[in-house]
Parts: structure tokens; C-alpha cells; sequence
């Protein structure tokens, strides 16, 4: 005892040397490091009473730093959930609380350097459920000379739960319908509305059901019919041009009749007065009158909006042995050009290439920075008049032989 009491102070140190280079070599081996978590890390929440229900807007994600060993880090960044962040509401009252935010990592050894958040807010309401009366709501009226039956809904109430301040911010529940302009039964399953005391409607809160099957008969009185709209048209378009559409606004109008045996002799259109067209280039926006029987009336404006959509006629057209012109040469330089013309072929509306002269095409090689030599140039095509496309150049690609003046080039040969 006597000899392990004198060297104890050596055990000691000889324990602590031993331990530092354990940890040294370790460290070498598998050093530390400061990461972001890379993958996001949702915020959940758990604990809260089944009665009560969370009312204002939490983080959905947390943001964490870690300082680990190396393999440790490879090991989190490899697997899913490995990192967790828990929101824990367990023995909460209605209110307004503020909780922290739990960092769970489950492999070791880890050191948290930062988290984002690392407490929240969060207010609490008691949740509540009520039964409300619904309401069927009409607006608007249906198309002239039609009239509205008996609506019916196949439920009379419904029931809504969430949040008990905005519970009690409702008022009445109905069921909103827009007939204006209706020529047709509805028949159909429409979202429950909630209203306020201001007539505002009430959002966030569960309906039960969320929807209601509503009808509702749209029928055509005596005297009245629904019949289209057929443009006249008379003259021909400019020659080059053509008609694209012709579209008319309403395509469809009310006609009555005091006697109800005229409008059902109708044939199931009614005419306008006609529409000159003749030597027409460009579009057509006007009003029409009807041409209607004797007796009959049109219900609404007594005239309809044509339009009428006129274009040129799209066509193609092949020049033949155009001059190629030089540009750019340097001076004291002369150059030649093989072959000397080319064919260039064209598109555009069949009015303006008719028109077309050869001043408005000019077909040039640029030889700009050229020494003397021979070159394989692409022709470039400038048409002076808009909305021409060139659609190609035959043949593609001139020989253009630079040189002194007065020095003799090759002799050219067809192919």
C-alpha cells in the first residue's frame, strides 16, 4: 500500500497521457464537424387534447446545426427521420401557451449547436359543434321569357364544428344560386356558404355536409322562343383574300309573339339584314338588325355584334436567277462569284408577292476581313417588303474566289 500511495501521482498521469492520446488518435480518425441538417425536419405535434384545437399558424419545419464526428454525420444524412422535432402540448388548457421545441437525434455522440425555431406560440380553443338551418338563396333572374319553379334542396340543416370564436361568429348557413341569364333546370350539388352578422362569409371551419343537392325548374313561357342567329352575307371578299370567320354575339335571341303559333312556325333560326363584303381586305365589327316576320318582336336589344375575321391568302413563290452581290471586299481585291445566281424561294400573303418587283429582293455574299483565296459563303436574302418569309436558297452555298483585279480565276464547270 505503502509502494501504490508513492506512485500514485504517477498512475495518475501516466491514466491522463493514456487518455489523451485515445482521444487524439480517435479524433484523427473520425473528426468533428458543424453541419446543417440538410433534409427538412417537419415540426410535429403531439399531446394536444382531443377537445381542443390549435387556432393560430406554427412553424411547419425547424432548422437544426449539429457538431458530430464524421461518421456519425454520414450516418444521420443517409437515413429519414433521423433527426426529429417535437412539439409537445400534453397537459395544455385553453389559452395561449408557449412550448419548446425538442430536438430528438437518434444516434450518438451529438452536440446541438443551433435550432430554429426553439420555442413556439401556440393558442388553444375548445373545439365546438352546432346544428344551423339552411337557407336557400336566389339571385339574378333567368334569360327574358323564362320563368323559375319551386326550388328544392334535399337537406334543411347542417352541421359545422372548429374553433368556438369562429363558431360563434356564424349566423345562418345557406345555399347561393345565380340565375341570371339561366335557360335551363338546375340540377346540381352546391357548397354550403356561412355568414357572419355582417354577411361575411366564416372560413376554417368543418361542414357536415359540405355540400347540398339543390333543384331548381327553369321553363319557357307561352309567346316566347329561343332561336339562333344567321349572318347574311353578300359580295365577294378582294381577290388574294380570304374569309377566316364570321361569329356573331348573342348566337342566340328571344323572340315572342302575342300569338304563340308564329313563334312555333319559326324555323329555328332568324336572319340579319345582310352584310357587304364586297372587295373586303381587312376585319368587319359591326351591328346588324334582324330580319324577323311580321308580328314577332326581339326580347332585349334589337340588334346583334358581327364580326367578321379577313386575311390575305398565304402563298409561296420561286425566283429564279437572282444576281448575288459582294459586299464587304477589301479594297484592291476583286472577286467572282460561282455559280453567278441563285433561286430564291418565297412566302407571304398573295397580294404582296404579287406586287413583288426585283427591287424588292436583294440576294449578297458577305466577303468582309476576306484575303485572296476561295470560299464556300450561304447567301443572305433581304426582301424589302414586310411580312415575306424566305424559305430557302438554291443552292445553299456559293463559291466566291478573291483576288487581285486582272488575275485570272478557274473556269467554273456545272456539276
Amino acid at each position: 500500500m505503502r509502494l501504490f500511495a508513492r506512485n500514485l501521482r504517477t498512475f495518475l498521469l501516466a491514466l491522463l497521457l493514456g487518455v489523451s492520446v485515445w482521444v487524439s488518435a480517435v479524433s484523427a480518425a473520425d473528426p468533428n464537424e458543424v453541419n446543417t441538417y440538410p433534409h427538412p425536419i417537419p415540426l410535429e405535434v403531439i399531446g394536444q387534447d382531443p377537445s381542443l384545437v390549435l387556432t393560430n399558424e406554427i412553424p411547419q419545419t425547424a432548422e437544426v446545426s449539429l457538431r458530430t464526428p464524421h461518421s456519425v454525420w454520414e450516418s444521420l444524412t443517409a437515413r429519414d427521420k433521423a433527426v426529429r422535432a417535437i412539439l409537445d402540448l400534453s397537459g395544455l388548457s385553453a389559452g395561449e401557451h408557449t412550448r419548446q421545441v425538442q430536438i430528438l437525434v437518434d444516434t450518438r455522440p451529438y452536440q446541438i449547436v443551433l435550432a430554429n425555431p426553439t420555442t413556439v406560440s401556440v393558442v388553444l380553443e375548445s373545439l365546438r359543434t352546432q346544428t344551423f338551418p339552411l337557407s336557400l338563396s336566389l339571385s339574378g333572374q333567368p334569360a327574358a321569357g323564362y320563368q323559375v319553379g319551386e326550388a328544392t334542396m334535399d337537406l334543411t340543416e347542417i352541421a359545422i364544428s372548429g374553433p368556438e370564436s369562429l363558431v360563434q361568429r356564424v349566423t345562418r348557413a345557406r345555399v347561393p344560386i345565380n340565375l341570371d341569364g339561366v335557360r335551363e333546370g338546375i340540377d346540381e350539388s352546391v357548397p354550403v356558404q356561412l355568414l357572419d352578422a355582417q354577411n361575411e362569409i366564416v372560413r376554417g371551419l368543418a361542414v357536415n355536409p359540405e355540400s347540398v343537392h339543390v333543384t331548381v325548374p327553369i321553363s319557357q313561357q307561352g309567346g316566347f322562343r329561343d332561336v339562333a342567329v344567321k349572318v347574311v352575307v353578300q359580295g365577294q371578299q378582294a381577290p388574294g383574300y380570304r374569309i377566316e370567320n364570321i361569329s356573331v354575339f348573342p348566337p342566340v335571341v328571344t323572340v315572342f309573339a302575342e300569338n304563340p303559333e308564329l313563334v312555333n312556325q319559326l324555323p329555328g333560326i332568324v336572319q340579319t339584314q345582310p352584310l357587304d363584303l364586297q372587295d373586303r381586305k381587312e376585319d368587319v365589327s359591326t351591328r346588324l338588325s334582324l330580319d324577323l316576320p311580321e308580328n314577332i318582336t326581339i326580347v332585349g336589344p334589337q340588334t346583334v355584334q358581327v364580326q367578321v375575321s379577313i386575311s390575305p391568302i398565304q402563298t409561296s413563290l420561286t425566283l429564279l436567277n437572282q444576281p448575288i452581290n459582294v459586299n464587304g471586299l477589301s479594297e484592291g481585291l476583286s472577286a467572282q462569284v460561282f455559280p453567278q445566281t441563285v433561286d430564291v424561294i418565297i412566302s407571304g400573303p398573295l397580294p404582296v408577292l404579287e406586287n413583288l418587283t426585283s427591287k424588292d429582293i436583294t440576294v449578297s455574299v458577305d466577303a468582309s476581313g476576306l484575303e485572296i483565296g476561295s470560299y464556300q459563303l450561304a447567301p443572305e436574302v433581304k426582301v424589302a417588303v414586310e411580312n415575306v418569309l424566305v424559305e430557302s436558297i438554291l443552292p445553299g452555298t456559293v463559291e466566291v474566289v478573291v483576288a487581285l483585279p486582272n488575275t485570272p480565276t478557274p473556269t467554273a464547270f456545272p456539276p
